[in-house]
C-alpha cells in the first residue's frame, strides 16, 4: 500500500523532540526582538521592531535545522535579499500589487541563484513590497531592523542548536560504503538519480547517503542474525 508524503511523528523530547525546537524558536524570536527594539527603540510605529517572517525563519532553524532551507546562509542573505528585492519593487513601481507579485516572484530568481533560497524570504519580499508601496511608505531604513532581525535569530539559532546536539551550520561525515557490500554506489550515481527524478528535496545529498549506508548496515546486520 502506497503512503503518503508525511512528517515523522515527534516525541516531546528526544534528539528530534519537539519541546527542543519551540523553547529554542522562543528564545530566537526574544533575542531578535529584545536586540533590535534596544538599537532602534519602538518609538515609531511605522517601523516594526520585528517583522513577521522570523516566525517562519525561527521555525526552520530551530525545528529543522539540519534542512539546506535552515542554514545560516539562507537565513541571511535569503531574508535580506529578499527584502532589498521586495522594497525596490514597491519604491519604483508604485503599485502594492504589482510590487508584491513581482517582488516575490524575483525573490526566488534571486535566491535560487545565490543558493540561499528560504521560504520565509519570499515572505520579507511581499512585506517590503507592500510596506514601500503602501501608506507607510518605508526606505531604505527598513533594512534595518531586518537585518538586525536575522543576525540575532541566526546567533541565538546557532547557540542554541549547538548546545543542544545539532551542529548549526549542519554538517555530516558521510560513511563509506560498508565492507563487502553486495551492493554498493557513487555519490555521482546518487546525484544521477535524483536529476532524472527532477525534484528539490529538502535534505542534503550528504545526508541521503548517510540515510542509505546506516539502512544498509542495519539490514545486512539482521539478515545476519537470521542465519
Amino acid at each position: 500500500m502506497k503512503r503518503s508524503a508525511q512528517l515523522m511523528p515527534q516525541a516531546a523530547v528526544g534528539h528530534l523532540g519537539w519541546l527542543r525546537g519551540a523553547i529554542g524558536a522562543s528564545l530566537g524570536i526574544l533575542s531578535a526582538g529584545a536586540i533590535t527594539a534596544a538599537v532602534l527603540g519602538t518609538g515609531d510605529p511605522a517601523i516594526p521592531w520585528l517583522v513577521a517572517p522570523m516566525g517562519a525563519s525561527a521555525v526552520l532553524v530551530f525545528a529543522v535545522p539540519a534542512s539546506p532551507l535552515a542554514q545560516p546562509w539562507a537565513v541571511i542573505v535569503g531574508n535580506l535579499l529578499s527584502s532589498a528585492i521586495g522594497l525596490f519593487m514597491g519604491i519604483s513601481l508604485g503599485s502594492p500589487l504589482l510590487a508584491a507579485s513581482l517582488g516575490v516572484g524575483s525573490a526566488i530568481a534571486a535566491m535560487s541563484l545565490t543558493r540561499s533560497l528560504h521560504p520565509p524570504g519570499g515572505a520579507c519580499a511581499l512585506l517590503c513590497a507592500l510596506g514601500s508601496a503602501g501608506h507607510d511608505h518605508w526606505t531604505l531604513f527598513i533594512l534595518v531592523p531586518v537585518a538586525l532581525n536575522v543576525t540575532a535569530l541566526a546567533g541565538a539559532g546557532w547557540i542554541y542548536n549547538n548546545l543542544t546536539g545539532h551542529p548549526w551550520p549542519h554538517h555530516i561525515k558521510a560513511p563509506s560504503p560498508a565492507a563487502g557490500a553486495s551492493f554498493a554506489y557513487t555519490l555521482e550515481d546518487l546525484e544521477a538519480v535524483l536529476a532524472e527524478w527532477n525534484e528539490m528535496l529538502d535534505v542534503d545529498i550528504d545526508d541521503l547517503d548517510a540515510i542509505f549506508q546506516a539502512l544498509h548496515r542495519r539490514v545486512e546486520k539482521q539478515a545476519l542474525r537470521r542465519i
